[in-house]
Formats: C-alpha cells, sequence, structure tokens
C-alpha cells in the first residue's frame, strides 16, 4: 500500500464538486449508519460483502455522488488579493482626496496621489501572493491510495476514487479515506486524535451504538483521515468526500468569519479620525474665507492644500512594507505567515494557549522507568533511539534484580503487537505508540521481539478490553518446529505432550489498577511471594506515587498455564511496573521562560491526565510548585454559565486537563472578553475551530492537518514552540516602528496643515502650493518613514509587558506631542516665511521657495527626534540605523533638484533661495530638532 506520513490528511483535497448536489445513502436526513447492524447496512446500500461493487455500480455511484474529495477551502485568486489591497479607510481618503484634485483640474496632484495608491497595491500584492501560495502549497495533499474490494478481488486505487457502498480493506499504518461502518474487525484499534484530541488509539468493533452517542464513541464507525494503528478490518463506505466528518469540519472552518486583526482595526481607527479632521478643518477655513469676501478659486485651491497636507500619503506603504519585511524575515525562520496584518498581532499578544503533545513535548512515548519489587530501574534514551543503558541509584544491578528487570522486558515485548521498521534515519513504527516504546525497551537491552517469538511463538492473543484494561498473549514454552512447520510442545522430560498437557506462559499487561487484582502472587526479592491486600495497597500508592511524576504507568505479569482455555487475568504473578514519559521539547522551557519575562502567559491545555499535565508544566517552567492548581477540562463552562469566582479561578490557571475542543473555546473566548489577545497552537482537526476563533492562530507544518493549516494565521514549518518568541519579538518590533513612523509622519503633515491654516486666516498668500506639499509626502517624508520602518528592535523588546488589546497606534502621549512637534515645525516655517516676506523682501516666490525648504528640512532634521525617550544621543535606534542616513542623504539630494533642476523647479515654482535665504533656512530649520532632543533628553522612557 503506498502510504502517506502518518500524521498525512487522508485524501487529496483539491476542489472538485460532486456532479450532483445529491448526498451519501447512509447520510440522508435522519441516517445514522452507527445505530444500525452491520448486516442491515449492506443489505440496505445492496452490497455483497464478498463480492464488493461491480464496475459498472462503481462508475454509476460516481455520476451519482462525485469523486470523494473535500470541498477545501478555495484559493484565494490573484484578483481577491489584489482588491484586498484597497480596503482600507487611509486607501479610500487618498482616493477622496485625488477625485477632488481631478474635479477641480489639479491633474497633476490627482495623478500623483493616483500613483502612489498603486504602489501601496503593488507592494502588498506581490507580499501576500507569495505568503498565500506558500501556505496552499503547504497543504496541498499528496494522492493517498487504499486496498477496496470489487469483483471479489481487493484492488488498490486512489483513495479519491472511492464511492459510497465500496467496502475498504484495512491494516495498522493505514489512512482511512472515507466515513466506514466497520464490517469486520480483528483486535482494530484507531488513532482519532485528530478529531477527539485523544492521544490514546480507540478500539473499534462491530456493534451499533445509540443514536445520540457522541464522535469519540462510535466504536463501530471509522472517519475519514483517522488512522489504524493496530489490527485489521473491514469497512463499509457511508460517506465521502464533503459529506465526511472531516469535509462538514474543513466546510464549517471555511464558512466561519475572519477574524479582524487588531492593526487592521487600529489602522482603520485612525484613517477615520483622520477624515473627520480633515473635513472639520476644510469647512472652517473654506467657511472663514467666504465670510472675509476671498475669491471661491482661491479657497478650492486652499482645500485642495488642506486636504493633501491632511493625508499622509506614504502611511499605507511604509506599513505595508514594515510588515512585509517581517513576513520575509519570518519565513527565513521556518515561519510561514498568511496576512501582513498579523504579523504586527503576534506584538500585541498576551495570552499563548498551547496542547502539550508534539509541542511542549516530543511526543514520543520513551520507557525511562521500571519498577520490580526487588527496586527502581531509570533508562537513558528518548523517542526511537535503540541507544540506552539500564542503571539504578547505586549504578549497578545485581543478579537478581536483573533476572526480574529480564522478565518484565520479555512479557512487554512479547504482549505486543506493534512492529519496529528500520528506515534511512533509523527506525519508525507501526502500531500503538506505547507498545512501539516497549518494544525499543526491549532492543536496548538487546531483545528482539521477532526472535523472542521464533523461541515462544504466540498461540492465542485476548485482544485489550476496554473495560477490563488489560491484554494478554498465550506463548508456547520450549516449541519442537516438525518439517511440516507444525509447533509441538516439549515438557519438561523432553516427550511431546498432548495438548491438555502442553505448557504456555501467559504474558499480560495492562492498567495497574486492573492487572494488581488479577494478581495472586508477586516476584519478590527472596521468590515468589503470595499478594496479600496490604501488599496491593502498598503497589497501588506507589503506583499513584510513579503517575504524580508524570509517567504513564503499565502494570506487567505473567503465569504458566497449562490449557489455553485457562482464563488469562486469574493468579497472574505481579513481575513489575513499567514507566513511560513524552519527555520535554529541549526547547520548551526556555520558550516559556521568554514569554514569561515578555509579560505573556503560557496556559496548556491536554487530553492527558492531571498528574501527567502537572509533571509536563513542572519540567517546562509553566508551574514552579506541585501546589499550584491544575483545573479538569469540565470545569470550563461557556462565559456567560461562570459567576464571578468561576471566571477568575479560569482566569489565573495555567494548566488544563482533559480538555476537549468546544472546552478550548471557552476558555479563549473567556479570555479574549477580559482583553486578551490570544494566540492559539493546534495541529488536528478538532483544534481548528479554536485556532478560527484566536486572534492568532499557529499551525504545526509537519504534523498539522490540512483543516488546521487552513484555519491558521501562522504555519511553524518546523513545528518549533520557540519559533513563536521569535515571531512575538519580530511582531513587537514591527508595531514600534509602525508607531515610531506614524509618529513622525502625522507631526510632518500637522505642521503642514497648520502652516496652509494659521496663513490663510491671517490673509496672506499661501506659503505652500499643493504640488510642493504632495512632493514632501510623497519624496522627502517617505524616505525617513521607510528608514524608521526598519529600524532594529530595542534590547528590552521582549523585557517589556504586551501592549493593552484596545490601546491605539498613537495614544493621548503621542497625539500630544504630535501636536507639540506640529506646531514648533509651523512656527519656524511661518517665522522663516514671514520674514522673507516682509523684512528681508525676498518677493512672494522666493519667500514660498524658503518656506518649502525650510519645512522640507525641518522634517528631514525632525527623524531625530524619533528616538526613545531616555536613550542616548549619539547611539539610540535611530543613529544607528544605517538606512537613515542613506534617506537623508536621498532627500537632500531631492531637495537640490528641486531647487535647481530646471523642469522640477518649474513644477514645484521654486526658484534659488540665495545665500541670506539658505542661512535662514537652515536657522529655522533646526529649531525643531533643538527642541525635540531636548525632551527626548529629559522625557521619561514608555
Amino acid at each position: 500500500m503506498n502510504m502517506p506520513p502518518a500524521n498525512a490528511n487522508a485524501l487529496s483535497t483539491t476542489i472538485a464538486p460532486a456532479k450532483t448536489g445529491q448526498k451519501d445513502p447512509a447520510r440522508e436526513p435522519g441516517e445514522k449508519p452507527w445505530t444500525q447492524s452491520h448486516d442491515l447496512m449492506l443489505a440496505k446500500l445492496k452490497v455483497d460483502p464478498v463480492t464488493g461493487l461491480s464496475s459498472s455500480e462503481v462508475l454509476a455511484r460516481r455520476a451519482k455522488y462525485g469523486m470523494n474529495r473535500l470541498e477545501e477551502k478555495k484559493e484565494k485568486s490573484a484578483w481577491s488579493i489584489l482588491v484586498y489591497q484597497f480596503k482600507s479607510a487611509l486607501v479610500a481618503l487618498l482616493m477622496v482626496a485625488a477625485i477632488a484634485s481631478f474635479a477641480f483640474h489639479e491633474y497633476l496632484e490627482g495623478t500623483a496621489i493616483i500613483i502612489v495608491v498603486v504602489i501601496n497595491a503593488i507592494i502588498g500584492f506581490i507580499t501576500e501572493s507569495r505568503a498565500t501560495r506558500s501556505m496552499e502549497a503547504l497543504y496541498s495533499m499528496t494522492k493517498v491510495s487504499t486496498n477496496v474490494l470489487r469483483e471479489k478481488q481487493v484492488q488498490n486505487i486512489l483513495a479519491e476514487e472511492l464511492v459510497p457502498s465500496d467496502i475498504i480493506v484495512l491494516d495498522a499504518g493505514d489512512v482511512v479515506s472515507a466515513d466506514c461502518r466497520v464490517i469486520e474487525a480483528s483486535k482494530l484499534k484507531v488513532d482519532e486524535s485528530t478529531f477527539t484530541g485523544e492521544s490514546m488509539p480507540v478500539e473499534k468493533r462491530m456493534e451499533p451504538v445509540a443514536a445520540d452517542t457522541v464522535l469519540a464513541e462510535r466504536y463501530c464507525m471509522l472517519y475519514n483521515g483517522t488512522a489504524v494503528t493496530r489490527g485489521n478490518a473491514r469497512g463499509l463506505v457511508v460517506a465521502t468526500g464533503k459529506n465526511t466528518e472531516l469535509g462538514k469540519i474543513a466546510k464549517s472552518v471555511e464558512q466561519a468569519d475572519e477574524e479582524i486583526t487588531p492593526l487592521e482595526e487600529r489602522l482603520t481607527k485612525l484613517g477615520q479620525k483622520l477624515v473627520w479632521l480633515l473635513m472639520g478643518i476644510v469647512v472652517v477655513v473654506v467657511i472663514s474665507g467666504i465670510l472675509r469676501g476671498q475669491d471661491l478659486l482661491l479657497m478650492i485651491e486652499t482645500a485642495i492644500a488642506l486636504a493633501v497636507a491632511a493625508v499622509p500619503e506614504g502611511l499605507p506603504i511604509v506599513a505595508t512594507i514594515a510588515l512585509a519585511r517581517g513576513m520575509l524575515r519570518m519565513a527565513k525562520r521556518n515561519v510561514l505567515v498568511s496576512r501582513l496584518s498579523a504579523v504586527e498581532t503576534l506584538g500585541s499578544t498576551s495570552v499563548i494557549c498551547t496542547d502539550k503533545t508534539g509541542t511542549l513535548t516530543e511526543n514520543r512515548m520513551t520507557v525511562t522507568y521500571v519498577e520490580t519489587p526487588h527496586e527502581g530501574i531509570n533508562i537513558t534514551g528518548s523517542g526511537l533511539s535503540l541507544e540506552g543503558t539500564f542503571n539504578n541509584a547505586n549504578g549497578t544491578i545485581d543478579p537478581s534484580a536483573q533476572r526480574a528487570l529480564d522478565e518484565v522486558i520479555q512479557v512487554s515485548t512479547l504482549c505486543n503487537n506493534a512492529a519496529l521498521r528500520a528506515t534511512e534515519k533509523g527506525v519508525s513504527f507501526v502500531g500503538d505508540p506505547m507498545e512501539a516504546a516497549l518494544l525499543i525497551m526491549g532492543r536496548k537491552a538487546g531483545v528482539v521481539r521477532d526472535e523472542l517469538v521464533a523461541s515462544m511463538p504466540e498461540v492465542k492473543e485476548e485482544a485489550f478490553d476496554s473495560i477490563l484494561k488489560m491484554m494478554a498473549t498465550y506463548h508456547s514454552i520450549n516449541p519442537k518446529i516438525d518439517e511440516d512447520g507444525a509447533i509441538n510442545k516439549i515438557g519438561k522430560s523432553g516427550n511431546v505432550l498432548e495438548e491438555e498437557e502442553e505448557e504456555y506462559l501467559v504474558a499480560v499487561k495492562g492498567a495497574p489498577e486492573s492487572v494488581l487484582k488479577a494478581c495472586a502472587t508477586l516476584a519478590g526479592k527472596n521468590g515468589t511471594q503470595k499478594m496479600g491486600e496490604q501488599e496491593r495497597a502498598g503497589l497501588m500508592k506507589r503506583n499513584n506515587e510513579l503517575a504524580t511524576d508524570g509517567l504513564r504507568i503499565l502494570a506487567i505479569a505473567s503465569k504458566q498455564a497449562s490449557s489455553l482455555s485457562e482464563k488469562p487475568y486469574e493468579n497472574l504473578n505481579f513481575l513489575g511496573f513499567v514507566g513511560m514519559l513524552d519527555p520535554p521539547r529541549p526547547e520548551a522551557k526556555d520558550a516559556i521562560h521568554a514569554f514569561r519575562e515578555a509579560g505573556i502567559r503560557v496556559i496548556m491545555l491536554t487530553g492527558d491526565q492531571i498528574p501527567t499535565a502537572r509533571n509536563v508544566g513542572l519540567s517546562v517552567g509553566l508551574i514552579e510548585n506541585e501546589d499550584e492548581s491544575v483545573l479538569h477540562g469540565r470545569e470550563i463552562r461557556p462565559p456567560d454559565e461562570l459567576d464571578r469566582t468561576g471566571r477568575e479561578k479560569l482566569l489565573t490557571t495555567n494548566i488544563f486537563a482533559r480538555v476537549d475542543p468546544a472546552q478550548k473555546l471557552n476558555l479563549i473566548e473567556l479570555h479574549q472578553r477580559n482583553g486578551a489577545i490570544v494566540a492559539m497552537t493546534g495541529d488536528g482537526v478538532n483544534d481548528a475551530p479554536a485556532l478560527k476563533k484566536a486572534d492568532i492562530g499557529v499551525a504545526m507544518g509537519q504534523r498539522g492537518t490540512q483543516v488546521a493549516v487552513e484555519a491558521s494565521d501562522m504555519v511553524l514549518q518546523d513545528d518549533n514552540f520557540s519559533s513563536i518568541v521569535m515571531a512575538v519579538e519580530y511582531g513587537r518590533t514591527i508595531f514600534a516602528n509602525i508607531r515610531s513612523f506614524v509618529y513622525y509622519l502625522l507631526s510632518c503633515n500637522i505642521s503642514e496643515l497648520m502652516v496652509i491654516l494659521i496663513a490663510t486666516l491671517l490673509g496672506t498668500i499661501l506659503p505652500l502650493l499643493p504640488l510642493q506639499i504632495l512632493f514632501l509626502n510623497l519624496v522627502t517624508d517617505i524616505f525617513p518613514a521607510f528608514a524608521l520602518g526598519v529600524n532594529r528592535g530595542s534590547m528590552d523588546t521582549m523585557r517589556r509587558p504586551p501592549r493593552g488589546s484596545d490601546e491605539a497606534i498613537i495614544t493621548k502621549r503621542h497625539w500630544l506631542g504630535i501636536a507639540g512637534y506640529g506646531l514648533t515645525i509651523t512656527f519656524s516655517v511661518l517665522f522663516a516665511f514671514i520674514l522673507a516676506l516682509g523684512p528681508l523682501e525676498m518677493g512672494d516666490q522666493r519667500a514660498v521657495t524658503i518656506a518649502f525648504l525650510t519645512l522640507a528640512f525641518a522634517q528631514l532634521w525632525h527623524v531625530f527626534n524619533m528616538r526613545d525617550p531616555g536613550t542616548k544621543f549619539f547611539k539610540n535606534r535611530v543613529t544607528t540605523n544605517k538606512y537613515v542616513w542613506v534617506a537623508l542623504g536621498i532627500c537632500v539630494f531631492l531637495l537640490m533638484a528641486a531647487t535647481y533642476a530646471p523642469g522640477l523647479s518649474l513644477a514645484l515654482n521654486t526658484v534659488d533661495p540665495g545665500l541670506n535665504g539658505w542661512a535662514l533656512i537652515l536657522g529655522a530649520s533646526l529649531v525643531p530638532w533643538v527642541v525635540g532632543q531636548v525632551y527626548c533628553s529629559f522625557a521619561k522612557p514608555e
């Protein structure tokens, strides 16, 4: 069988709607195949379990129901990505200004604004297109094949060719490719963790269940996207494609509303404020001018100048480039981000909800400890490594303890259905992860199951019983293999025994409480001894102590039997406990420490039991002592059903155990209502709703299901939890840079606005022409803003608490700073303008040129006022940014060209200001810089 990786998502999901809108036959309204016997389902779907479907029946069903493909999230078209670039209040404001310019025949200004909008759209389009295509490539599925019974033969076909009423044939390691009703099963266990979040495989059987049975307990059903870990089965296909449970979840996630990111919300609010500010000022100026009897055309020209001055044309471009640069930097660190604005949202994250398995731990069960009645033995080596050592507290194991350990290893290896397979990278396994861990333990001790079974053949198995919570296998002792391959049993005398005199080893493993109840003796230091209630209670107490240490405990026992009919779970001899651990990922503890320093809470949500969750929490630093609260998932109720005490209890707890998908949604909503920006990590189908609900959904790229990836905003290609630390730091730095250049641009724009407003109210000629303002906004302002947009992060970026969810890009403190800097620049420009126009008698055109250049250079020097308050004068984020100096050089060159280049100076209506004019420009333009440096030196850090 051609199989995908173990965590593959079942089948190809290229969009291919059914040729008709009909449902699968067992999915008609009211039909619940888990309530029907398998014989009745076969009869209802008119299929013979011996022959399967014929070719003509397959074609008829495919024509009726379509291909077995999910109706996946539609690919974003290039057109939709392009249109998205124009959905911004600031872009809309620019378009209004452009339309107004064209309406009053100011074609040059209107064209320039349109060019700005187009450049911004192109940058955003290219960047988001690359990110979108990378995400789509990440969850594009490989072709998956499956075995199906057709025309009395088992055929290997592509999974997408399955049709309702097909009978699929499954073995351990196979992925289920459609929803099926079990019609045959032998020792069948299935990994349904992508649906239920339960880490352990589920036993399946043929008996029907009640109509209201939840999905996790429909033991007679197999679901698309799950994997067979043990045994074999045949399943009757009852639903394909979008009608499967996986298809329904995929469709619901696709139809869910997209959450607007905090940055999008903040930029929208900023754009709205600018619109009202612009409208208010324009109305005041135009009405006051008309009341004073000024010319209407002059007022229209002034209104256009005010509109151009009020709108920060460079802001969308600079914001887009800053975010795009962050996306590219993250991509180099194996982090894919689907939307530009999601980059910044990471920086405001205050709560991270994460699963345990595979994120904080390695998702590889490892036997780390064996305890026999003799002593405890530690085992080194983790995961699928076959290298390891066995040591006790003293460093050596005495012969009697070694014999006890050998018995535990032997029984653990025999009572086992997993298989290890050699690969180019080492070892892989098929079957139950816990059983594979037992085989790995055996291999570390030099015990190979195939060799052991060859000497002690398995002749009977009592499959794991979910009620008894035990499994047993019967093995012949000292078998003799005849020439024809038959097994004869040799007694102690060396004579061949009759069947009723044969000897068997019964190997048993299971839950400690169940195995201990079935034991009559234990392998003590002085040989086999009777197990009384006192000994049994002592062993149970020890089991609880080991479980508290975070170990998953299995009890191992055995006995000798003289008949296969002898009951397996009576009069057993207890051999010892085997402790398994899913080791914490090496980087998890450092990542959680970094988040704590950054004021970000990490909350672990796991389906495991409370002791295991507590132990993992202690090992990775989520909690500091064993007394800290760990809550059961059942305590997470919808926020509206909680009282004040209940809310506080949930909001202050860092670890939750036995959590289901609905409870994850409740907890995320509770924290969001409490004002938190919530990130959620996940990899399974059951995580998709929570990934969608969170402000930032983070999926795992290597083991994540397609539905989880599609629901997320960010994908960790290396599944490395510490990558989120880097992403948060980038997000915070990007927000700081956005705030810095917005602060810079708005203070520049306010100064332009105030210069025109005050000059208009004073009744002078306009100190600045509309095209001159546009030149400043699109050329000389934008380069320093670009430089500010790529500032490196400050040293204490990850030692500051996260911003509040309602904190604006520009706070009250920043608005006061914008007003202060704007007025300072305004008065410097008006001082130079009035001096040139009056006492120095330089003429109208030269005075306007001096005002233009004074404003331009004042804005250039103003970039140094963007250093963080309290930082050093010569060494800070601005002065050490090489791009700032490059930007200043470019701008000075462009201003010289605007003054002396014939064509450009003519368009801008500028002239040579002369030596005295340059002295006036330089002196006046330095005043705002001096004021700003004094403020930055004495102001308190934010």
